[in-house]
């Protein structure tokens, strides 16, 4: 059993470096960032065209919410190729398995931490914005320099759980045949016929990075409420 781990645990890690971490990392800053500016469309008080935009938005939202994210990287890589549209894709929409799992993760993360993010920003009270007011900011200038930095403190944990999440869900990028940590588990395991020893130690490799990334989260969370707990 050592000889397998030995010979196993070096490809597992390199799998890991290679595609499961960049995957996670890329995919969640980029899901942050359409999940921000769903956010803040789906809070925003505009009238007239712009509540047609809300309601895109919202169902994005409700759609990758409500599916399957395994069902969802099945559409966007076997599905699409067969969505040709004349005169810009006659010949569907094919895209290599790494894009394809970036944006499906991308776009996953996005739908759930917009509603994290949604929920920071309303639960920072009106007085914060009156009083933004009071000093002479604009609407923008109060949201970036007063509400989004107490909206950061109020979201970082679930966030950082979306990560964490977001790091064993790369998992299903097997399905797409991505070589990551999974996959390659997979493909050893069908080589030396010993999927018990396989499965357990890429459990394992999954574990401890989560575990160190549990221990980052506490030490951001108490960074980040070092000034709360000084002015109590």
């Amino acid at each position: 059993m050592w000889e397998i781990v030995r010979t196993a645990l070096p490809q597992l890690i390199a799998a890991g470096l290679k595609y499961t971490i960049p995957i996670a990392l890329v995919s969640f800053a980029i899901g942050l960032a359409i999940a921000l500016i769903t956010a803040l469309i789906r809070i925003s008080t505009r009238g007239g065209f712009f509540k047609v935009i809300k309601v895109i938005f919202r169902f994005y939202v409700w759609l990758f919410r409500s599916t399957p994210l395994l069902v969802q990287l099945f559409i966007v890589y076997f599905g699409l190729p067969y969505l040709k549209i004349s005169g810009i894709a006659p010949e569907g929409i094919k895209l290599d398995p790494l894009t394809a799992g970036i944006i499906t993760f991308s776009l996953n993360t996005g739908a759930y931490c917009s509603e994290t993010i949604r929920a920071a920003i309303l639960s920072i009270p009106n007085g914060q914005w009156e009083a933004a007011y009071s000093l002479g900011m604009t609407k923008t200038k109060a949201l970036r320099r007063i509400i989004l930095p107490q909206a950061l403190r109020v979201s970082l944990p679930p966030l950082a759980n979306s990560f964490i999440s977001l790091v064993k869900d790369t998992s299903l990028a097997a399905s797409i045949t991505i070589v990551e940590m999974f996959e390659v588990s997979q493909q050893i395991a069908a080589e030396n016929y010993q999927p018990l020893i396989m499965y357990c130690l890429v459990a394992l490799l999954y574990a401890v990075a989560c575990t160190i990334l549990s221990w980052l989260q506490g030490y951001l969370e108490k960074i980040t409420s070092r000034y709360v707990m000084t002015s109590h």
